[in-house]
C-alpha cells in the first residue's frame, strides 16, 4: 500500500519509520530544507515519560488573571481575531477540572510508557546517534505547598506504574551537584532516575537517513503541501510543490499547519499552537561542562527545562497563545538566560545570543491535552497530531498506534481516547 505522510517533524518522520517497516510504500512531504528544524528542532528535549501532566488543570481558574497581566507569568495570552482561540479556550477551560484531568493523566502516561519501550526497540536495532540517554529528571520545587501537591500527584501515579520520589533539598543536591551553585532556596524536589533526553531534530534526520536504505521510502524535502483533491469522498492526491502525489492512504502531521489543510477536506480540527522558546547553551570548556547538569532538571516556579545534550545545554520555556507570531521577543531570550544565571551561572558566557541559537516553535495542542491518533471522518486520510509540549515524548508510541490501525491489529495500549471526537 502507499501511504503518504504529510510533515517531517518528530510525528510524521516516526509514523513514516513505522509505517515503512510494515511494508508499505511511503512518501514524506516537507516544506523545510530537512527533516526535524520545525518545532523539532529547538525543544526541550526531555523524554518525560512520567511527567505528564496536562496544562489544563483546575488551578489555571485561580491563575487567569495571573496569565492574563503578569509579565512574569510564564503563560501568555495575547488575544487575536482569530475565532479557532476562543474555540480552542472555551474547550481547554471545560477541561480545566480534577475528573478531566486524572483521566487525562492516565490516558498520557500509558502512551508514554508505550512510546518509551518503542524508542528503545527501535534504537536497539539502529543505534541512531542523537545525544539519547537515560539522564534520570528532577523536577525542583521552591514552594513547600507545590512539593505538598506534588507529592499527592507522585502517590496518584504510582498507581500506574510511575517510579518516582519526593526528596529533600539536600538530596537534590547529592544527586544534581551542580545546582548547588544556586542561591534559590529549593523545598524538594520529585526524582524520577529512569527518564531520558535526547536531540529531537538529530533523531529525525538520523531515522530518515535510515529510511533512505530502503527503495520503498522517499523523501520530498522543501516541498509545501498545498492543495488537496477529492474524490468519492476521499483524498485522492495532494499538491506537493510542482507535483501531485497519489497515495492510497495519507497520514496528516503538520503540526500547527494541519487545521489549514484540514478545512480543504471539510475536517475542523481541535488544535491551537502553544508558542515555546528555547536556547541552546555551548559547553565550551571542561570548566563550563562540570558547572551544568548532567540530570534533566525542571524548575517548576519558572516553568524552565534544562536537558543536557553532549557538550550542550538545552533550555526551554514559556507557553503563549499568541497565534503563529514567529518573532522572538529579547524578553523570551532573557528569560531563558536569567534562568541559567540562576541555577548554573558558571556554565558559559551567555553575552552572544547568536552562539545560543534561539528558537521559537509552535507546538499543535488539544484542549485536553490528549493527541488525536488514528482515522478521520475522511476515509482514507489519518491523523497523528496534538501532542503539544509532549510531541518528542509521544512520537514513537504514537506513530505504533497509528500503523496498527492502519495495518488493522489490535494495539497494545487502548486506542479509544486517542480517537477523533473522543
Amino acid at each position: 500500500m502507499h501511504i503518504c505522510v504529510l510533515g517531517a517533524g518528530v510525528i510524521g518522520v516516526t509514523s513514516a519509520y513505522r509505517l515503512l517497516q510494515d511494508g508499505h510504500q511511503v512518501t514524506l512531504i516537507e516544506g523545510r530544507e530537512a527533516p526535524g528544524i520545525g518545532t523539532s528542532l529547538g525543544n526541550g528535549a526531555q523524554l518525560s515519560y512520567s511527567y505528564v501532566a496536562p496544562l489544563a488543570d483546575p488551578s489555571v481558574w485561580s491563575n487567569w488573571a495571573y496569565y492574563m497581566f503578569s509579565p512574569s507569568s510564564p503563560m501568555t495570552l495575547r488575544p487575536t481575531l482569530d475565532p479557532a482561540q476562543y474555540r480552542w479556550l472555551i474547550k481547554f477551560l471545560g477541561a480545566c477540572n480534577a475528573d478531566r484531568v486524572k483521566r487525562t493523566t492516565i490516558e498520557l502516561l500509558q502512551l508514554a510508557f508505550f512510546s518509551r519501550d518503542q524508542l528503545k526497540q527501535w534504537n536497539d536495532s539502529l543505534n541512531l546517534d542523537f545525544s539519547y540517554r537515560t539522564a534520570g529528571k528532577l523536577v525542583m520545587f521552591t514552594d513547600p505547598s507545590g512539593l505538598d501537591a506534588a507529592r499527592r500527584q507522585v502517590a496518584f501515579q504510582a498507581q500506574y506504574g510511575c517510579e518516582q520520589q519526593v526528596i529533600s533539598a539536600e538530596r537534590c543536591l547529592q544527586l544534581e551537584p551542580a545546582l548547588a551553585a544556586s542561591d534559590r532556596k529549593w523545598a524538594g524536589g520529585v526524582y524520577t532516575p529512569s527518564e531520558e533526553a535526547g536531540d529531537c531534530a538529530q533523531f529525525c534526520q538520523a531515522l530518515v537517513r535510515e529510511m533512505q536504505n530502503n527503495p520503498q521510502f522517499r523523501f520530498m524535502p522543501a516541498t509545501r503541501v498545498g492543495k488537496a483533491r477529492m474524490q468519492g469522498g476521499a483524498l485522492r492526491a495532494v499538491q506537493a510543490g510542482a507535483e501531485w502525489v497519489e497515495a492510497e492512504n495519507f497520514v496528516l502531521a503538520l503540526g500547527p499547519e494541519s487545521p489549514e489543510f484540514a478545512r480543504q477536506v471539510g475536517l475542523t480540527l481541535p488544535l491551537y499552537p502553544l508558542k515555546g522558546y528555547s536556547i541552546t547553551v555551548p559547553l565550551l570548556d571542561e570548566a563550563a561542562q562540570k558547572a551544568a547538569p548532567q540530570v534533566s532538571i525542571t524548575d517548576i516556579s519558572r516553568k524552565i527545562v534544562y536537558a543536557r545534550l553532549g557538550e550542550r545545554l538545552r533550555v526551554a520555556g514559556r507557553v503563549e497563545l499568541v497565534g503563529m507570531d514567529r518573532s522572538i521577543p529579547q524578553r523570551a531570550i532573557d528569560e531563558l538566560k536569567l534562568g541559567v544565571r540562576e541555577l548554573f551561572p558558571a556554565s558559559s558566557d551567555l553575552s552572544n545570543d547568536a552562539s545560543l541559537a534561539p528558537w521559537s516553535g509552535f507546538r499543535p495542542a488539544t484542549p485536553s491535552g490528549v493527541p488525536i491518533v488514528g482515522a478521520s471522518p475522511v476515509k482514507n486520510l489519518y491523523l497523528n497530531l496534538g501532542q503539544g509540549a509532549l510531541g518528542w515524548t509521544l512520537a514513537c508510541g504514537s506513530a505504533t498506534l497509528l500503523s496498527d490501525q492502519i495495518g488493522g491489529r489490535k494495539s497494545q495500549i487502548d486506542v479509544s481516547p486517542f480517537r477523533f471526537g473522543a
